[in-house]
């Protein structure tokens, strides 16, 4: 059932790189979309054959590959993945529907989104450490050229910017993955045959140190953030979508799933360090987004700072913070989703990004009413007001931290009081005001809104029926955190003071 996940896109991909060049861009488009539909629809199926009471792994599949380097086939899913493996499908879906219809080289551009989207699935399922690391560098390269080929003016700089830093989390992570197996003695690169395995204190945290260095330049943590901004603006909105939305959450995900799971003493530790700086990315990714003009910028920006809450979660390390982080992870999917695509609409029909050129978009004359609404919608889920997913996901993460890390929750919920800021700043200068009199836009075609539609539909959704958010990952988290020593719950160790 798995196997379907990664190499059904991988296919497609194929098929799709081979069909005659003859046929009309958006042919191709909606072949891609058909195959895309396919995943998702499966994906949908897993998610309903999901025992959510079960909170190990399921589904599992094995097959032997190379018993000399210790790389097996084998796949399986739980709490932590199965929502990630649904954002992955569905923001696959949502990018292809949203591309243009006469976009140049559709059947590479295409292909690369399909083959990104089994490389995703593919790290999301991975029971091998080793076949993790072929399927989260799998999606190098296709990133890297879909940023070079298909984005703005400045795309080749911000694509090899991207390439580097997302080669040298790939080279760390995979220095720890192969220290961790020699050091254990471990014949094998399973994650069940490396996490029974002893290691000295001094080990574990020198490898988990690599774990989270890794991890967070791909998530991406302040300092190892200067990457996201310009892969995030010069992207095409399709392609952004996925990189914000999707690619993402491959760090978070390995983070908890190798540092936190792995290394859950040494992760203790560590765990005062990490809440404070989740909460430093956080006030940081606010407070610059206040400071931007571009509203693709302020979106980039917003997402470091909705980073932060997940690294504080996962630091307070207990039950209800990691439901929060599973959540918050897959709403941010959401809502970044949203914002991106009607960023794009707004760059298209009007011509420009700028604060400063933008107003009036609201009137229903000769604006985009509807896309301002949803805009509005998008900026209130993304501030975490009440009603919304953002609500759900970003109280459960504070409510869960509050009593590990007080001081590091409080400046979270600080920055999220930012968020509200930049926010109305946002659409305050963009939606409302009077339109200039010379002013007309051309009309949004119905098939531009229906990807905002319907994740603004789920953002609704969930906001009011967040048990469809949190009843997937708790069983499998509860047992995460059973497996951490407790975090002393005082202030003395979120400053790291000795007594």
């Amino acid at each position: 059932m798995l196997s379907v996940l990664i190499w059904l896109p991988i296919l497609a991909a194929a098929i799709i790189a081979v069909i005659p060049k003859k046929l009309p861009a958006n042919t191709v488009r909606l072949s891609a979309l058909y195959f895309a539909a396919i995943s998702l629809l499966w994906n949908i199926f897993i998610l309903f054959k999901f025992d959510i009471s079960n909170p190990g792994m399921q589904f599992q599949e094995y097959l032997p590959w190379n018993e000399t380097l210790g790389l097996s086939y084998q796949l399986g899913v739980d709490g932590l993945s199965i929502l990630m493996l649904v954002l992955n499908s569905l923001l696959t879906w949502i990018a292809i529907y949203s591309s243009s219809k006469e976009t140049q080289r559709p059947r590479l551009f295409y292909s690369l989104i399909l083959l990104v989207s089994g490389g995703v699935a593919g790290a999301f399922l991975a029971e091998n450490l080793l076949l993790f690391f072929l399927f989260y560098e799998l999606e190098l390269i296709p990133f890297y050229l879909l940023i070079s080929i298909w984005g703005g003016e400045k795309r080749a700089y911000a694509g090899i910017k991207f390439l580097i830093y997302t080669a040298v989390s790939g080279a760390l992570i995979l220095a720890t993955f192969l220290g961790m197996v020699w050091l254990t003695g471990s014949t094998s690169f399973a994650f069940d045959a490396v996490s029974t395995q002893t290691i000295s204190p001094v080990l574990q945290f020198l490898l988990l140190a690599g774990i989270i260095l890794g991890f967070g330049i791909k998530i991406p943590l302040v300092p190892f953030h200067t990457w996201l901004p310009d892969a995030y603006v010069e992207a095409s909105a399709p392609i952004a979508i996925l990189l914000g939305g999707v690619l993402a959450k491959l760090g978070t995900y390995g983070l908890l799933r190798f540092g936190m799971g792995m290394f859950p003493e040494a992760w203790s530790t560590f765990a005062p360090t990490l809440a404070i700086w989740g909460a430093v990315s956080a006030i940081y990714g606010a407070v610059v987004a206040i400071a931007q003009k571009d509203i693709k910028r302020m979106v980039a920006y917003s997402s470091i700072g909705h980073m932060g809450y997940i690294l504080l979660a996962g630091a307070a390390s207990t039950s209800l913070a990691l439901v929060g982080a599973v959540a918050q992870m897959f709403s941010h999917g959401l809502i970044l989703a949203i914002l991106f695509h009607l960023v794009g609409v707004v760059e298209t029909k009007v011509g420009t990004r700028e604060l400063d050129k933008l107003n009036g978009l609201m009137s229903p004359i000769r604006g985009l009413p509807l896309i301002s609404a949803l805009l509005v919608l998008s900026g209130m889920a993304s501030a975490g007001i009440p009603g919304l997913t953002g609500f759900v996901a970003e109280f459960i993460v504070f409510q869960g931290s509050f009593s590990a890390f007080p001081i590091s929750t409080i400046l979270c919920v600080v920055a999220s009081g930012l968020t509200a800021v930049y926010f109305v700043i946002l659409l305050n200068r963009t939606c409302f005001g009077r339109l200039d009199n010379s002013a007309y836009y051309p009309k949004v075609e119905w098939f531009e809104k229906t990807p905002a539609l319907i994740l603004a539909a789920l953002i609704i959704f969930l906001g009011v029926q967040p048990t469809w958010l949190v009843r997937w990952s708790e069983p499998t988290t509860t047992a995460m955190v059973a497996a951490i020593p407790a975090v002393e719950r005082t202030i003395n160790s979120e400053l790291a003071v000795k007594p």
